[in-house]
This record gives C-alpha cells, sequence and structure tokens, in this order.
C-alpha cells in the first residue's frame, strides 16, 4: 500500500491550493479517504474525509473552504483549499480509513499561508 501526497507550497493569506494524494495496492474505489493536517507544534487532526459514495465530511475549521474528493479511476484523492488563512499553515497528510481508524498514511505535503 502506497498514498503519495504531492502539490504543497506557499500561498498567500485568501490564496488557493489544491494538494492530492496517489495511491496504490489497495482496493481505492472501496474505501473512505481522509486528508489530516498537524500544524507546528500541535497534534495531528482530522479535517475531512470522503465515503465511497462520494459523501463528504468537514471539521468546522475547514467547512465551506475545503472541497474533498476523489477520482476512482486515478486512485487520487484530492484536497481543494480556499480562502486560505495562516492558520491552515500544517503539515498535510492524506490516510486510508479502516474501520473507525487509519492503517496507511501518506508522507505529508506543506502548505505554508504566508504573506
Amino acid at each position: 500500500v502506497q498514498l503519495q501526497a504531492s502539490g504543497g507550497g506557499m500561498v498567500q493569506p485568501g490564496g488557493s491550493l489544491t494538494i492530492s494524494c496517489e495511491t496504490s495496492g489497495f482496493d481505492f474505489s472501496g474505501k473512505i479517504m481522509a486528508w489530516f493536517r498537524q500544524p507546528p507544534h500541535k497534534p495531528r487532526e482530522w479535517i475531512a474525509h470522503i465515503t465511497t459514495a462520494g459523501n463528504t465530511f468537514y471539521a468546522d475549521s475547514v467547512k465551506g473552504r475545503f472541497t474533498v474528493s476523489r477520482d476512482n479511476a486515478r486512485r487520487t484523492v484530492y484536497l481543494r483549499m480556499d480562502s486560505l488563512r495562516p492558520e491552515d499553515t500544517a503539515v498535510y497528510y492524506c490516510a486510508k480509513a479502516a474501520g473507525l481508524g487509519v492503517d496507511y498514511w501518506g508522507q505529508g505535503t506543506q502548505v505554508t499561508v504566508s504573506s
């Protein structure tokens, strides 16, 4: 199983960025996929997930600004981030859900929101 996140970078406040996570080694279309993030000096936190049916769920901190989507043919999950704020600065991780938890993590991609 591999999850490869990419697309992070630096963006100004109010800007947008889309990060992606390419996967291999498991039945992608049959799994819930999630995004987490870890701000500097803080614990990792869940921010969004998407079900096999395409239903999406978000943490209050990102609801209305972030959009999670998936492309089963490409085995890829995306996170579009709009109206970015300095407090969104974090390492972002994609994850493969298993039951109520996570069994595989991507390597993380850094997103920095700064002027």
